[in-house]
């Protein structure tokens, strides 16, 4: 089974991310189960969601503790939340950012971490260069897509298809790709260095 913990804030579509990760595993046949972490669902209040995937039924229900991924919606949760807690040490992170984890003052900690799996990706601008609005989710699934290979591209392309319509859903997989491109681009780099 593998664990994705989504911590972001109120109004940056942290649930739907969860959700939608979710269509995308299941549309690629994998079974999944998306849920939220109820708190404070005030606008820029921190809020935490849950994905799991696996190739058997899910039974468990619990919030993710020891996640095998976690995507970090607004890095100026960095310092104010726990967003690394349990993370194994094989786990991956993205971060919605332009900035390096030295700048970020993480650099230290992500240094137990094997280099490919330490993402940064400039979703908040992907989304409003794509969609205008600065909403990171839909991209962040996009470059998750790209990370380890649980769920493809076209899954995440047709997940966004069922969620929106129109202009709001031709955006949002614009997003997701050019998300997805960066990524792949970082790996590809980090395989040379």
């Amino acid at each position: 089974m593998f664990q994705v913990r989504i911590h972001g804030r109120g109004g940056q579509g942290v649930v739907t991310g969860a959700e939608m990760m979710s269509i995308a595993a299941f549309l690629g046949g994998h079974h999944a189960q998306a849920f939220p972490s109820f708190g404070s669902e005030r606008t820029g209040a921190p809020v935490v969601a849950y994905c799991r995937i696996d190739d058997r039924e899910i039974r468990l229900r619990e919030p993710i503790m020891q996640p095998d991924a976690v995507i970090i919606q607004d890095p100026t949760l960095l310092h104010q939340v726990d967003v690394f807690g349990g993370l194994k040490k094989d786990g991956y992170i993205l971060i919605n950012t332009t900035h390096t984890f030295d700048d970020l003052g993480i650099g230290e900690f992500a240094k137990g971490f094997q280099p490919d799996h330490l993402l940064t990706v400039p979703a908040t601008e992907l989304a409003m260069k794509h969609v205008g609005r600065p909403v990171p989710n839909v991209p962040l699934l996009g470059a998750f897509a790209a990370v380890g290979g649980l769920i493809s591209l076209d899954a995440v392309q047709r997940a966004i298809g069922q969620k929106f319509s129109g202009a709001v859903a031709l955006g949002n997989q614009q997003a997701a790709r050019a998300a997805y491109d960066v990524v792949m681009q970082q790996k590809g780099e980090s395989h040379h260095a």
